[in-house]
């Protein structure tokens, strides 16, 4: 086989063929570099769940469940903001539910404490009011001597009584009419001091104290029905270890022409009626033969504690009247 060589100089050709005249350039396969696969791109609504987590949780949580949901179904990226978005969403409901939470109890919290420190100053100054003691004269009420007045007579008969007293209520209806009789005849002046150590057979409702206060409240409104009053308590006399009449019913037992429904329910003179109740029991009792009250009824005639039978009205007006046999 004879080699080609250069005619002129005897050499084998150099460069490439194509260079050569009358030599076909060979095919050339164009080059393509490998890169390797290419990565999914990044779901909308995951960036969108992970951006809104910060400021709106509502908007986290909607986004990144659908974004979860799309990148299942299309294989995009994107699933770790989807989740970091679904958490701060969450924890964000979460937390503004506990803040809810806190705010209602610290709420009703205040506004209980509110009311309870509006009640109390209430209370206070109802109480106050009500524990104030009176002084002087209101109609047949001297609280300045502790007792309710009736009548203009020489002789002097103070009556010590509790409304729950069962004997005072036996001795009433037996001599009420008498002492009343004797009362509109000029013949005696009646001291009536209404105690309240029985309140402790009432079931707490304080019984004694509120019908004593009650009667005040009648003497000091309607002096001329203060007998009147006394005589319809013990008529409608409650059984030791009741709870006594309501108050609305000691108000209706008034027969005054005015009436006496604040005073009563107001518990004007409830302070009034115990401090009286403790002087009796503790004494002195002035201008008396007795150191201090042991019981009721008890029946001073002139200072002189009167010893008859608490049921029989005759011995009773002539001890009264100086009657002797």
């Amino acid at each position: 086989m004879t080699e080609r060589t250069d005619v002129s100089t005897g050499e084998y050709p150099t460069g490439d063929p194509g260079d050569q005249p009358g030599v076909p350039t060979p095919y050339k396969v164009p080059s393509t570099a490998y890169n390797g696969p290419v990565a999914p791109r990044t779901n909308t609504l995951a960036i969108v769940a992970l951006v809104t987590g910060f400021c709106c949780n509502i908007a986290a949580v909607i986004t990144g469940h659908i974004a979860l949901s799309q990148i299942r179904r299309t294989g995009e990226a994107g699933k770790g903001f989807a989740i970091a978005g679904l958490v701060l969403g969450y924890a964000s409901i979460g937390l503004t539910a506990i803040m809810l939470v806190v705010m209602v109890f610290f709420t009703a919290a205040m506004g209980a404490f509110v009311a309870a420190a509006v009640g109390a100053t209430s209370s206070a100054t109802s109480s106050e009011s009500s524990s104030a003691e009176p002084t002087g004269q209101t109609g047949a009420a001297y609280f300045d001597d502790g007792y309710l007045l009736v009548g203009t007579g020489s002789t002097v008969v103070d009556l010590y009584i509790d409304p729950m007293c069962p004997f005072c209520g036996q001795f009433d209806i037996a001599n009420g009419d008498t002492l009343a009789a004797l009362v509109d005849d000029g013949s005696i002046t009646m001291r009536l001091h209404p105690l309240t150590f029985l309140d402790h057979t009432s079931q707490g409702t304080e019984y004694s104290t509120r019908a004593s206060a009650a009667l005040t409240c009648e003497a000091a409104i309607n002096p001329e029905s203060t007998l009147d009053y006394l005589a319809a308590l013990f008529a409608n006399q409650p059984a030791e270890g009741t709870t006594g009449l309501s108050d609305d019913e000691l108000v209706a037992l008034s027969g005054g022409s005015s009436s006496i429904a604040d005073c009563v329910t107001g518990e004007q003179y409830h302070a009034w009626s115990q401090q009286n109740t403790d002087a009796a029991l503790a004494g002195p009792i002035p201008g008396a033969e007795i150191a201090s009250i042991q019981g009721t009824p008890t029946v001073l005639i002139d200072g002189s504690q009167y010893d008859g039978p608490i049921d029989d009205p005759q011995a009773l007006a002539d001890a009264i009247l100086g009657v002797t046999s």
